[in-house]
Formats: structure tokens, sequence, C-alpha cells
């Protein structure tokens, strides 16, 4: 029923003025693909208020099992396009996995993600944590504190297993740089052991981002990494803390991309252009003057076809805050950030992070050079798309100019050590020095062999 309405009110769209002046589609019945986290929220948005219907576009939503199913489903063809993990596309065009040329014309969103113990290993840490004049923990948390507990399972000859949602999403770099930047080794990954747990402290592990909580509730794991609005689900049920957002990680970190093939941009350069524009509109609507239609977006993403989840524990970190612990709630303006900051632009810089952290962790088995990490990132990332999309929504008046930075040379400005929980700097220009100034991780040089790193 729903997707008949939507048929029929695009059909009376079509006959208003506005729309006579339509660009020409290649294409204008899509299947989009998403999995069930908030920060699809500029796909259902689109659909909701009939931003994809305003360029003519028939589009079905679709949620999809896991992220291997959606990449599938992008590569085959049965979706047109999809809410990813920003390693994906990156992972699928240098033939990390499944090998395909897929872009991404647009940046989803910033932040988003957090990372969540169970109670039992909460209380193992709280001792190693600083509190504040009222007792209340001083954030960021450091994984320092964990250290001691991980330590303590190792000697007792226990495994400390945590959670991730995929080998190249934001989720496993994340859950990475935090343990590393407390001391704790998460492992390597290498041609012959694609684990990621080659010399591993904390073992880390695929789970699917809705079944994070029961995972974590059943003593599967002791941690986790993942988007809302399953941290906030685990404080809810009181199975678990909210430990650190990714905010504190890394401030204003990219995070999902929608991803397309190369192919289809090529094919249905119009059809691209159109779906940008709706995209970059819906990602303006839910940050638009200062989050107020946030609550209204909770209330769409809420229902069962899209994140399905209660509309307070969406809203429990969707709307300004966030809860680390039962009482806990702390002002976190910036936890999803879907427009301000230029977020939608598909920066090369981005691409280059995920590539770095492929390379420090062993996805990448041997060093590149620093010309090699620019050309990648702009294999995948088309700020070229974004811009074409973001222009024609300022020259027919839909946003204004001073919404929007178009960044000519596409990449941001380096990112000052005080925003990143390690202390180091990340300039993308210098991917290899960046690399060689993280703690733990491969070097310049080194490779796995046999389990061992050794100079190559």
């Amino acid at each position: 029923m729903k997707r008949i309405a939507s048929l029929l009110a695009a059909t009376t769209l079509l006959a208003s003025p506005a729309m006579a002046q339509m660009l020409d589609l290649e294409k204008d019945e899509l299947k989009f693909g998403f999995i069930k986290l908030t920060d699809m929220a500029p796909l259902a948005i689109a659909y909701e208020k009939g931003f994809f219907m305003d360029e003519g576009l028939f589009v079905e939503l679709e949620a999809q099992a896991n992220w291997k199913v959606l990449l599938d489903g992008v590569i085959s063809g049965e979706l047109d396009g999809a809410h990813m993990l920003a390693g994906q596309p990156i992972a699928a065009t240098i033939g990390y996995g499944t090998e395909a040329h897929i872009v991404t014309p647009f940046s989803m969103d910033l932040n988003g993600n957090g990372i969540t113990v169970s109670n039992e290993i909460w209380e193992m840490m709280l001792p190693h944590i600083e509190k504040d004049a009222d007792g209340k923990p001083v954030h960021p948390i450091s994984a320092s504190a964990l250290k001691p507990v991980v330590e303590q399972f190792k000697n007792e000859g226990l495994p400390f297993n945590m959670g991730m949602v995929f080998p190249v999403s934001t989720h496993n770099y994340e859950l990475r740089y935090w343990l590393a930047a407390g001391g704790i080794n998460p492992g390597l990954y290498s041609p012959d052991d694609v684990t990621g747990q080659i010399a591993a402290d904390a073992l880390l592990s695929v789970t699917p981002p809705p079944q994070m909580p029961a995972t974590l509730e059943a003593g599967t794991i002791y941690g986790y990494c993942v988007g809302e609005p399953w941290n906030q689900q685990a404080v809810a049920k009181g199975i678990g803390v909210a430990v650190v957002t990714d905010y504190e990680i890394w401030k204003n970190n990219p995070e999902k991309v929608f991803g397309i093939t190369a192919e289809f941009a090529d094919e249905n350069p119009n059809t691209t252009l159109a779906l940008t524009r709706a995209l970059i509109r819906a990602a303006e609507w839910l940050d638009a003057d200062d989050n107020a239609n946030r609550q209204e977006a909770v209330e769409i993403l809420s229902r069962p076809e899209y994140v399905g989840a209660d509309a307070e524990v969406i809203a429990a970190s969707m709307t300004g805050t966030f809860e680390y612990e039962p009482g806990d709630v702390r002002e976190v303006p910036d936890f999803n950030v879907f427009f301000r900051y230029n977020a939608t632009y598909p920066y090369y810089s981005d691409a280059v992070w995920y590539l770095t952290q492929m390379r420090r962790w062993g996805q990448l088995a041997e060093t590149q050079t620093d010309a090699w990490y620019d050309e990648t990132a702009k294999s995948v990332y088309r700020p070229d798309l974004w811009k074409a999309a973001a222009q024609s929504l300022i020259d027919d008046g839909t946003l204004p100019a001073d919404q929007f930075d178009f960044d000519e040379d596409g990449y941001r400005e380096p990112t000052p050590a005080a925003d990143i929980i390690d202390g180091i700097a990340y300039d993308a220009k210098q991917p290899n020095a960046y690399i060689d100034g993280l703690t733990i991780g491969l070097k310049s040089g080194e490779v796995v062999e046999g389990g061992a790193v050794i100079a190559n």
C-alpha cells in the first residue's frame, strides 16, 4: 500500500509546474537498501517528506539482513544503491573481499557510534576511571581503564571477546582505535588469516547491529562498537554501559555513505543527480533549526519498516543527548550530524582515513605510496557528483548558497591532535607519516607473515 501511495503522489507531482523542468531521468523506479540503524535517516526522510518524489523518483526502501547481503545486492543490481559502511565502497574497489567498483556521491552522516561494555566489565573498569567532584566518570573514558580487565582475563586463560559489525566498518576501526589508544592490541590481519586476531589482546568478531544487545546479554561478547540505537538499547535494558562515543574518539568523524556502482553513475547521470539532490535535502531537514525536526524523525525511524526500536530509545541519542548509564544523561548535540559541518560532502580525506586503518591493521598487506592513497580515494569518493547536485539546489532556489562549502581540492583541513583520543593529529595528505606515528599497528615496510610482524 505504501508503494502504491508513493506512485500516486509522484504522478500528481509530475503535473505541477515545478516538475515541468524535471531532468530526463534514465531510470525513475529505484530500490535502495539499508540496515536498521538511525543513520539511515536521510533515506527514510527523503521518502517520507516527498523529496524523492519531488525529483520524479519512485523509490522503494528495503531493510537488509546484514552488510554483506546489502553490498551483494548493489553489485548484482538487485539494489540500485544503499546506505553503506564507508569502508565498503573502498574495500570493494581495491578488491578486499568482494571486488566491484562502488562509488559514493553523498556522505550520510558524521559521528553516531558508541562503545558499550557489559555491567560486569563496567564494574571491573570503575576503579581505574577518574571521577569528578560529584562522583561521575570523567569523559572521555580511555581504554586504559579496560586494560587491567583484559590482562586479568588473559592471566586466567580466558579470551576477551568484543563485537563489531563488519571487518571494513567504521565500528571495527573505531573500536580498534580506542583500544590501541589505551594500550590494548586489537590484533592484525594478514592475507592468510582474515580473522583480525593475530597477536590480539582483545578478540574482535562480527555481530550484526540489531543482535548486539542480545549477544552482550548472553555473555558471548563483553563489549561492542555499534551505531544507534543499539548502545542506548543496552542501557535502557539495564544490561550494559556506554563508555565512549565516537565523537569523543574522533570529533566529527565520517560515518556511513550512500553507495552506487560506478556503472550506475555512468549510465544514469541524471538519476544520480536527482537522488543526490533528494538526499541532500533530507540531510538539511534533519539538522535544520538546531535539530528542531529530530523528534519527528525519531517517530519515523521507530516504525518497524525502518529501525523498529522504541522511540524513547532512538530519541535518547538522536535529540541531542546521550545516556551513558542509567541516569547519566549528558548533552551531546553533535552525536548525530547529517548536514552541518558540510557533512554530506564526500571528502577524499575521509576515504584516506579508512585506507590508513586498513593498512594499520594489515588488511592492506603492504606499504603504499601517498599518491596511491590519493588516487584510490578519488576513484571511490565523487565530490564532482555531489557538487553538481548541491549547485543545482542553489540554482533553483531550493537551498541557499551559504549552506554549502565546495572545498575545491576535496580534502578537509587536518584534524588537530586535540580532537582525537590518542592525541595524534591526522593529515590526509601525509597518510604514511600518520600511520607511522600511531602506537600499535603496522608501520612502513612491515608485513605480517606466519603470525609475526617482519620488515619487508
